[in-house]
């Protein structure tokens, strides 16, 4: 099954309620019989090319080889998970 990837670092508030956006959004998945990965969380300030590559842009949700940068809205988060399904996500993705 793909990892759901979030990229974030301590302290950062907006990580936070990406964080719950997606183990809330996961959960609806669960309840509906859809995949549900497990979040896999992965803190910038522990790899210098993470922290060049997200430090302007987290929270940054992956799944595969679809990534979302600023991960905060739930409308997008959900076409991103969307891609477990096999759909495209759309272009604000």
């Amino acid at each position: 099954m793909t990892e759901v990837v979030l990229y974030r670092r301590d302290g950062c508030h907006l990580c936070e309620e990406a964080r719950a956006l997606l183990v809330a959004l996961l959960g609806e998945r669960a309840r509906a019989g859809l995949p549900s990965p497990p979040v896999v969380e992965r803190d910038i300030d522990t790899d210098p090319a993470w922290q060049r590559a997200y430090f302007a842009s987290i929270p940054v949700v992956e799944v595969g080889e679809h990534r979302l940068e600023l991960a905060t809205s739930p409308a997008r988060l959900r076409r991103l998970l969307a891609t477990l399904d096999g759909a495209t996500p759309g272009p604000s993705s």
